[in-house]
């Protein structure tokens, strides 16, 4: 009777194990009752599933929304506020800047992604963050006090001074994608659940903080004139010009120094993540070894990343290109800057509705990134390509109500579309070691488009810049459909997780999720990346890899019971440790 009561004990043992690591190894967010994977079911299963996963969780971030309001009214907006707001607050300061853009602004910019990139792989994050603050706060204060002599030397004390700045806001972009996306993983904010449900609307709504520093930044220029010019009719004085636009660069400026505080002693665990990675790959400074085999391995996913991004801001820039149009025919011989700043002013509104809708419907599996990016740049080639073979109707007085319309949903499907998912993408694909360096990388690319465009209009008339700018859109979408992967739902953890095969030399050892079809990219899949994908001999080498991870940390540790039924406590866990030590044993 012992005999039996001790086998029952342990098959129930080995029940409740396998429970256990099935729900840790196969989440019910990705996986249904029969342990399938979303991915692989078909188009009416997964609308169904998604479906249900997705209302669940609505219920449950309403449910814990109202429970905050139960406790504090106002807690929601104090979450907001620290979760969306503080991380994306370098971009909503740098989204402040002047909208003129010269060659050595643009020029800053790409030293900074690149520079600060590399600066937070190889000494962290946090002092990625503090370094670059710092260059946007004194970059800031040079413009608000650049003066000369004459005419010339103040011009070439402004653009030197931009040219700093604009290292410090080039530098916002790797540092915040990456920290972003990092942190609250890193720190252990956040379960591996959240992370696959919730990471793009995370990071987004980061990013999307720079529309809100465009808006600010109109705004702000808009009262500046009307206090010191009392209205908003040429002449503008050269006292009211010098006032308004250092004061633009004052506000600001206030805001970068209060984020250099909080970076240095509020953001201590940025690191962590980056840190865990280089500590497990045996690396002190910067890893050298992960950039080669990012090359070699990701090459393709850098085309996409930095070749779409390049698409993208030719997009960005070319957006530009309609409002000038519409306001010589909607208002001819106008010379006030307002009715510019009054147009623009409304463009950012609808550029935010884009990044919102960018925010919540990025991580829906039924849509997500990739074609979320791909409809962004065929609509906008659409609504390019438009006025480009037609220019003269939409450019005089009966098209124009039309030719003003495709301005604004120009904008709205350009951040509801390749300029959000540009941003993470560029962090997401690329393993921790050098994630900022590749973001960096993508977005100096990128913004080498700016300065295409910067320079290529200055040679062009109106109608051949619409000639040329749509045909951008085609290259972008066809490089995303080509050799962007679909991160959508991936865990940032399970890619980690790839890359540590690909560092140690045994790629084909891996068969996860990650290397599944539906997270290739067309030409991954073409090259065979994915036929090793094997879901049951990957959930064989999870368990065993969590074997030998309680094994490095002593699972002596574990207090165990006297035999009685069951050797392990209750703690879930206790329970595995104790477990995977006895099927060791």
């Amino acid at each position: 009777m012992g005999g039996q009561h001790v086998t029952t004990a342990f098959l129930d043992m080995r029940s409740n194990e396998a429970s256990v690591f099935q729900s840790l190894l196969k989440p019910d967010d990705s996986y249904d009752v029969n342990g399938v994977y979303w991915g692989e079911m078909s188009i009416g299963q997964r609308i169904k599933f998604v479906r249900k996963v997705d209302t669940a969780e609505a219920k449950r971030e309403f449910s814990s929304i109202w429970s905050m309001i139960k406790k504090e009214p106002l807690s929601p907006l104090k979450y907001y506020f620290r979760h969306m707001i503080i991380p994306g607050a370098g971009l909503l300061l740098e989204g402040t800047w002047v909208q003129a853009v010269d060659y050595l602004e643009i020029c800053g910019i790409i030293v900074g992604q690149v520079l600060i990139g590399v600066i937070g792989d190889w000494l962290g994050r946090r002092w990625g963050l503090i370094q670059d603050a710092t260059i946007m706060f004194v970059g800031l204060l040079m413009l608000t006090a650049a003066w000369g002599v004459t005419q010339n030397g103040w011009v070439i004390c402004y653009a030197w001074a931009l040219f700093f700045y604009g290292i410090g806001v080039g530098g916002e972009y790797p540092m915040t994608a990456t920290s972003g996306m990092e942190n609250a993983v890193g720190s252990g904010k956040v379960s591996t659940k959240d992370d696959r449900l919730h990471r793009g609307r995370n990071v987004t709504s980061t990013f999307l903080m720079q529309g809100w520093g465009q808006l600010l930044n109109q705004l702000v220029l808009i009262l500046l004139l009307l206090l010191f010019h009392h209205g908003s009719s040429p002449p503008y004085s050269e006292l009211v010009a010098q006032w308004t636009y250092r004061i633009s660069f004052a506000i600001p400026a206030a805001g970068t120094l209060w984020l250099v505080y909080f970076r240095t002693y509020r953001m201590r665990s940025a690191s962590k993540l980056l840190a865990q990675a280089k500590k497990k790959a045996s690396v002190t400074g910067y890893d050298n070894k992960s950039l080669k085999l990012t090359f070699t391995h990701s090459g393709p996913r850098l085309l996409a990343t930095a070749g779409a991004w390049y698409a993208n801001d030719v997009f960005f820039y070319g957006n530009k290109l309609f409002q000038s149009e519409f306001i010589s025919v909607l208002l001819p011989g106008n010379e006030s800057v307002m009715v510019g700043w009054l147009y623009n002013l409304l463009n950012v509104g609808v550029s935010l509705a884009g990044y919102y809708l960018a925010s919540f419907l990025i991580d829906n599996k039924l849509y997500g990134r990739k074609w979320m990016m791909i409809v962004g740049f065929l609509l906008d080639f659409i609504l390019f390509v438009i006025p480009a073979f037609n220019y003269y109707y939409y450019s005089h007085v009966s098209g124009v109500k039309a030719f003003q319309a495709m301005y604004f949903l120009s904008s709205f499907f350009n951040q509801f579309g390749p300029n959000s998912v540009t941003f993470i993408a560029a962090a997401e694909v690329f393993p921790t070691p050098i994630r900022a360096t590749a973001h960096g990388f993508s977005a100096a690319v990128g913004k080498l488009g700016a300065l295409t465009a910067a320079i290529l209009y200055n040679y062009i008339d109106t109608q051949t810049k619409f000639y040329i700018v749509p045909w951008f859109g085609l290259v972008g979408a066809l490089l995303t459909w080509l050799f962007l992967p679909d991160t959508t739902g991936l865990d940032l953890k399970e890619q980690e997780r790839r890359w540590t095969f690909i560092r140690d030399g045994r790629e084909n050892e891996y068969c996860g999720v990650a290397i599944h079809p539906r997270h290739l990219s067309l030409w991954e899949r073409w090259r065979g990346v994915g036929k090793v994908y094997n879901a049951e001999r990957d959930y064989e080498q999870r368990i065993e890899e969590m074997r030998h991870e309680w094994e490095d940390r002593g699972t002596t540790r574990v207090k165990f019971v006297p035999l009685s039924g069951s050797r392990c406590s209750r703690s879930h866990r206790e329970f595995t440790a104790c477990t995977l030590s006895e099927l060791n044993r």
